[in-house]
Order: structure tokens, then sequence, then C-alpha cells
């Protein structure tokens, strides 16, 4: 199983946590990937001075803008 989540701290809310969230749980719906990730959300990663959204996968921390989360899921999660 893979773990995936998403902080939604002050400061990654603000960068668009919450329009990630969708685009991962609306991929994770489409490709009936429910019983194989994980998929939360993480109060702080205490990753505010990176840019963009914190997102961990497995142990993993990568940093997204919103408009890059469809192309991250197919490419890192997908594609792993």
């Amino acid at each position: 199983m893979i773990e995936v989540s998403v902080c939604i701290g002050s400061s990654c809310h603000l960068k668009g946590a919450y329009n990630i969230i969708q685009a991962f749980q609306q991929m994770i719906e489409e490709n009936g990937l429910h019983d194989q990730i994980e998929f939360k959300a993480s109060f702080c990663m205490r990753q505010c001075q990176n840019p963009g959204v914190a997102v961990s996968v497995g142990r993993q921390v990568h940093y997204l803008a919103p408009e890059d989360a469809r192309r991250f899921f197919a490419a890192e999660i997908l594609g792993a």
C-alpha cells in the first residue's frame, strides 16, 4: 500500500492544499485505487519555508503547486 499525505497546515492551505487534495481524490476514484493507496491529510509537515504544498509519498517529501497535482499523481503514484 502506498502512503500519500498532503499537508494542510496554514501555509500549505494558503498555497492550495485543498485543490491538490481534490485532484488526488478524483484520480484515486477514477483509477479505482482505494485499496492500494492510504490517502490522508497531515496538519503540518514543518516544510513551510519550501515553495508549494508539502506532499509525502512513502517517506519522500515533494513540493507541489496545485496546477501540477494531476501530472505529479500520474508520474509519481500511478507510475510507481
